[in-house]
């Protein structure tokens, strides 16, 4: 059974490893596209945007209503960032408490 645990763990831990990996080119592509720097009407360019938007929009819009407006600069990708870090180390302890190991 501990084997088991320990699969899920590392595959919880892998997949919110990549999550982490995925917000951080949102974020960067979201200020290369604020900045003008990529040109959206790129097929590719704009599917890849379009992916990332679909992907964390959902996670990132309840945030984005709790937190202050700060004018330009948004902390909801930070915010989220710092949540799924919270999760990946505290994972191992909340198994522990619901009684799974």
């Amino acid at each position: 059974m501990n084997t088991l645990l320990a699969i899920t763990d590392f595959i919880v831990y892998v997949v919110l490893q990549w999550v982490i990996w995925l917000l951080i080119a949102y974020a960067v592509v979201s200020w290369l596209v604020a900045f003008n720097v990529v040109n959206t009407s790129n097929r590719f360019v704009g599917a890849v945007i379009d992916g990332l938007d679909r992907f964390f929009s959902p996670l990132l819009r309840p945030l984005r209503r709790v937190l202050p407006d700060f004018g330009g600069i948004d902390l909801s990708p930070l915010v989220l960032w710092l949540a799924i870090i919270l999760i990946q180390r505290l994972y191992g302890a909340m198994l522990l408490d619901a009684g799974v190991r």
